[in-house]
């Protein structure tokens, strides 16, 4: 079968190569999955780079998100067990992990349902508990992250105000359904805050969203309202920030940190209990997997490292069935 290996750690453009690999054989648990759509997420372009929290030996195959076929010919949602992933023919999974793909998706963006929307659900109301009326801030509100996060804000009855970078990415949040779009590009750190405060009356966002880090952060603690929350997803900007606590105990809000990973060893039921409800949520149009392109899989490189770069709008899906 085509897979796409990582031999050495580098930029996902250098790291990557296509090559030809007998089919992986599943293990004790493991079950073979055939590959319908695989999502591109941004812990590939750091699996490729050697930066993220799980480093598989090498040589690996990335990607962590699928929508594949099972050898009875179920199509199922899974997380593949490393280094066998997605951006491959044939992937593995562990058997009691995949999940039933809702009928109101086509494979790709059933790929793109499960870490985005789970990491977004999990965030909104286990971790912060959104509540409706409440002000929700999201950045990187175009992107696969931010985009899941809009719309499950949306449906939970929150005003939604959606940061993004540039004309192009401002056209999708409002699509979205964004009530408020600020262009991150055309306002500096303290504007956009003050943007915020004067959209909420002076109160500020009662949940920020934050997926990217570094300033994004900063200019959060600046607009969040009083016993509001921040949400730290990741750091896709590449900057890591340092909480000044003594401004959280200033400011009275929560900072609240949500590794979505850990749920599925410590809570698996609560992994099939969201999804459920996100089903349920597919299935009455309230989400939908924003997909930005639909690639085949000879352009899984490309489309890693477009993630790892920052222009890629909602999720790129990889499919190993298209010419």
């Amino acid at each position: 079968m085509q897979a796409w290996r990582v031999q050495a750690h580098d930029e996902p453009l250098k790291a990557m190569h296509l090559t030809e690999v007998p089919e992986p054989e599943p293990g004790p648990g493991e079950v073979k999955l055939r590959v319908l759509a695989a999502a591109v997420n941004f812990p590939d372009a750091l699996l490729c780079r050697g930066q993220y929290q799980i480093r598989p030996p090498l040589p690996f195959t990335p990607g962590v998100e699928i929508c594949g076929e099972t050898p009875d010919g179920r199509r199922v949602i899974a997380t593949p067990r490393l280094p066998h992933g997605g951006f491959a023919e044939y992937a593995l999974a562990p058997a009691d992990r995949i999940l039933p793909a809702p009928e109101a998706l086509d494979e790709a963006e059933a790929a793109a349902l499960h870490i985005g929307y789970q990491t977004g659900w999990f965030g909104l109301h286990r971790r912060a508990g959104l509540r409706p009326g409440e002000t929700l801030l999201v950045h990187a509100a175009a992107g696969g992250v931010g985009s899941a996060a809009v719309q499950l804000g949306k449906a939970a009855g929150a005003t939604v105000i959606g940061v993004v970078g540039g004309p192009a990415k401002a056209a999708t949040a409002e699509a979205l359904g964004c009530d408020l779009v600020l262009d991150r590009t055309a306002l500096a750190p303290a504007e956009l805050a003050a943007r915020v405060k004067e959209a909420t009356a002076g109160r500020g966002a009662d949940v920020v969203y934050d997926p990217v880090g570094g300033d994004a952060y900063t200019a959060s603690t600046k607009c969040v309202a009083f016993e509001g929350r921040i949400i730290v997803v990741g750091f896709a900007g590449g900057s890591v920030p340092a909480p000044a606590l003594n401004h959280v105990l200033i400011k009275n809000y929560s900072v609240l940190g949500l590794h979505w990973g850990l749920y599925a060893d410590r809570e698996p039921d609560a992994i099939r209990a969201c999804h459920e409800e996100l089903t349920l949520l597919a299935d009455s149009g309230a989400i939908r997997p924003l997909i930005g392109d639909r690639l085949p899989l000879t352009a899984a490189a490309e489309a890693v490292q477009r993630v790892a770069d920052g222009t890629s709008t909602g999720r790129l899906a990889v499919l190993p069935g298209r010419p």
